[in-house]
């Protein structure tokens, strides 16, 4: 049986950039083995199945799969995903904004899809969970370890792991240049991070090189079969959830912009905001434009 995919590169307007995502737009004739199966085949960060929506409210329903395992949650599929519906026809444009939900493991994730000319040019969403702070992370030194640094590269910001439906343990580091020598020490990495909260390092600084981004960034999952993420959404929403934590500002909207992917040779360019009302988060968003890049059917027995 012959099953439609597209392909789309997600946070970033153009082709060759932004993180690579294949799209199942109708996968009601699979089942969790074979998807599982086919993200492996792609091969991407994720790969994305739709299904139809359990609520009538709601918009479509979404397995999300990286080539390794399942996830309730992750930011780049559910934007991609979104436009890729949208550019396919598979879901109607209202106008300039059009908002769907989308059901993922998670719970219901709203995303607002923006047009230009009929088209879509830039989805948004916000993160279905609050974010959760975990336990203390790994020691200074054993982390750096675990990244082939040296404890005198992280950054004052001390190390903290926080979920908004996937944990991520993120690292500040001081400099551009630390980021770009880190590494992965399989031996040291497994010795470290086995029995943590997480097993997802994402390093930030705050020493960005391209016009209007306020971050650079890298992320690591090789338990999940990424070693390295081009853009991580899930991480994103998260990320400005800590970042709002310690801010003075006690209302209203923060915003971010975080350049990642760069050393990848895939740079994605990341819009993060957080809402702060009497000194509490109580929201997080992510977003950034995506781009259509192929389509093809698989046949699958």
């Amino acid at each position: 049986m012959r099953h439609r995919f597209c392909t789309v590169d997600v946070f970033t307007d153009r082709l060759f950039g932004g993180n690579s995502l294949a799209v199942f737009p109708d996968a009601r004739a699979l089942d969790g083995e074979v998807m599982q199966r086919i993200a492996r085949e792609f091969n991407f960060s994720e790969t994305t199945f739709v299904l139809p929506a359990a609520s009538p409210a709601h918009t479509r329903r979404v397995r999300i799969f990286t080539p390794g395992t399942e996830l309730p949650f992750a930011g780049h599929p559910t934007l991609g995903t979104a436009h890729a519906l949208a550019a396919l026809g598979e879901i109607p444009l209202t106008g300039e904004t059009t908002r769907i939900v989308l059901e993922e493991g998670v719970g219901p994730v709203p995303v607002t899809i923006r047009a230009r000319e009929g088209r879509p040019v830039f989805a948004q969403l916000t993160a279905a969970r609050l974010p959760e702070f975990g336990p203390a992370p790994p020691p200074p030194e054993a982390i750096a370890s675990a990244l082939s640094l040296d404890v005198a590269d992280l950054g004052e910001e001390p190390p903290r792991s926080v979920s908004c439906g996937v944990p991520f343990l993120f690292v500040a580091l001081r400099q551009r240049d630390a980021l770009r020598r880190a590494r992965i020490n399989s031996a040291q990495w497994e010795a470290v991070f086995s029995t943590e909260w997480t097993r997802y390092v994402h390093l930030y600084c705050h020493e960005p090189d391209r016009a209007g981004a306020s971050l650079r960034a890298r992320m690591f999952a090789p338990s999940s079969g990424v070693p390295e993420d081009p853009a991580t959404g899930g991480a994103a929403v998260a990320l400005a959830g800590l970042l709002a934590s310690r801010s003075a500002v006690r209302d209203g909207t923060l915003r971010w912009v975080i350049e990642q992917g760069v050393e990848m040779g895939r740079p994605s360019r990341l819009e993060i905001e957080a809402d702060r009302r009497n000194g509490e988060v109580v929201a997080t968003r992510v977003g950034g434009a995506s781009v259509l890049v192929t389509e093809g059917t698989m046949e699958i027995p």
